[in-house]
């Protein structure tokens, strides 16, 4: 019994370590953040060079047009602007594209539709067909639910000037933060992404990565670092590192916005997450031994870059200390000759607080938008770790297939094109109609925390009970509105 005892410290104390390290590196970016004084020189435009923007798109009736019309608008040169419409589309998506690239084709503008026989490396393979044929010197990429604003090009491309600078990468804006409570929890969170994570690291000279989309590559960056590679989901920031890697300086801009749509619906979110997380995993696997091996590299970088690239880690933390949560409940109910092993590991709650200002931080420096009154903030941080806390079983699963190399296709999260309050999905042809299984797990584990709930005033212990409640209540959440979006209710 002892044994088992021992074991399930070492293992329930190795997630809370590695939380623990993961938080204090965000309250580190969040003080230099917090701290930091903005001296940046913006440089002006001295020229036009060859551009090409890049436009992937598989299967998107609902936002193929707007996208297009956006693009179409940018201010610059004609005669220095290529589109590239890297159409893998199997539907009406298709005839759509056809008829609005026509119709500015006859307007005098550059662009041109380029298909593929089969989807061999889905969007890394489509970037990678494109690139051999692209006229560009520098290669701009927007994703079907974004919306460049006119002078992308023009606020992206001083910047290359420094012959040393690979990428400039744009803050995400959101069309549709307010649309219903899943687009503002998504927004809180990506908010801090962008404006912490992302500049503190560039600010700091440590690695960033490019989001995928809303940045722009110099296009001899992509060839020095290997081309796109499709052996990950998340091929830029697979590309990212290797670039990196290779010397390449990235320029991150937080005052430059980039609007763009969230995925309204549950089942939609955890596709996306599925995804980033599974290639999350892929490219720490393919990538953090060679940072590790880097001699050139400073400790400093190689810490953030390691923590960077192993973010994902925090789901299989997060659910294996939660399920672990009531035994450990159960074992200082009964043992008491371990209490003191209890005594240390509540060292560990100040992981909550350094999460907790990381993300009052970004919610104060939230650019283009009234930041969050304090009151709000307190509301919306612990449901915002609630709901996520609940996405922590169908995230840690795919971080742990990451880690096992066990490869699945790439699938492309489900648009709306949800703008006003009103705006519907009801009918959307791309969301899944049938529920993960996963989702009953879901509903099990909310039970699980539900009883261990009970538990702790059975014991008189009510030391985890913020974190049964958060848990609970979040894979609660999760779960139920897993099943009311399939019928396009909010």
């Amino acid at each position: 019994m002892h044994v088992l005892i021992w074991f399930l410290f070492f293992l329930y104390g190795a997630m809370l370590l590695f939380i623990f390290l993961y938080s204090s590196v965000q309250f580190y970016l969040a003080l230099k953040h917090y701290f930091k004084k903005s001296n940046d020189q913006v440089p002006e435009l001295t020229s036009f060079p060859k551009v090409t923007v890049q436009l992937p798109i598989y299967n998107e009736k609902y936002v193929v047009e707007r996208l297009i019309r956006a693009v179409a608008k940018l201010d610059y040169p004609t005669d220095q602007l290529e589109i590239q419409v890297l159409d893998d589309s199997t539907d009406e998506t298709i005839d759509l594209i056809n008829d609005i690239v026509q119709q500015f084709r006859n307007e005098g503008n550059n662009i041109v539709v380029v298909r593929r026989e089969n989807r061999t490396g889905f969007k890394a393979g489509a970037l990678a067909h494109g690139l051999t044929r692209c006229e560009g010197k520098f290669v701009a990429i927007f994703d079907a639910d974004f919306i460049p604003k006119s002078d992308f090009l023009l606020k992206t491309l001083p910047y290359f000037q420094d012959k040393n600078i690979g990428l400039v990468q744009t803050r995400w804006e959101h069309i549709n933060k307010n649309y219903n409570w899943l687009t503002q929890l998504q927004a809180f969170g990506l908010d801090a992404h962008f404006s912490v994570e992302q500049d503190g690291r560039n600010s700091q000279g440590h690695f960033i990565n490019f989001n995928g989309t809303a940045g722009v590559w110099r296009k001899e960056t992509i060839e020095d670092a290997g081309g796109w590679q499709s052996d990950t989901l998340t091929e830029d920031l697979d590309l990212s590192y290797r670039a990196q890697l290779k010397g390449w300086k990235f320029k991150y801009l937080k005052d430059q916005g980039t609007p763009a749509e969230l995925p309204a619906a549950m089942n939609a979110l955890k596709t996306q997450q599925y995804r980033w997380t599974k290639g999350g995993a892929e490219c720490a696997v393919k990538n953090l031994p060679p940072v590790l091996r880097q001699k050139e590299l400073p400790w400093s970088t190689k810490v953030h870059a390691s923590f960077h690239l192993l973010n994902t880690l925090v789901f299989v933390c997060i659910l294996l200390t939660g399920v672990l949560s009531l035994p450990m409940l159960l074992i200082k109910g009964n043992f008491e000759q371990y209490d003191f092993i209890f005594e240390v590991a509540s060292i560990f709650t100040i992981s909550l607080f350094f999460l907790a200002f990381f993300y009052w931080v970004s919610s104060r420096d939230q650019a283009g938008s009234k930041p969050l009154s304090f009151i709000q903030y307190l509301i919306r941080f612990p449901f915002f770790m609630s709901v996520y806390m609940g996405l922590s079983l169908h995230n840690a699963i795919a971080v742990l297939e990451g880690y096992l190399g066990r490869k699945t296709s790439f699938v492309r999260t489900p648009k709306f094109n949800l703008v006003e309050e009103g705006d519907s999905w009801k009918g959307n042809k791309y969301l899944r109609k049938n529920v993960n299984p996963l989702t009953y797990w879901e509903i099990l584990l909310s039970g699980y925390f539900i009883v261990s709930i009970a538990i702790g005033f059975q014991y008189n212990d009510l030391g985890l009970l913020p974190f049964h409640l958060m848990l609970g209540g979040g894979f609660l959440m999760v779960a139920v509105f897993s099943f009311r979006h399939r019928s396009g209710r909010v």
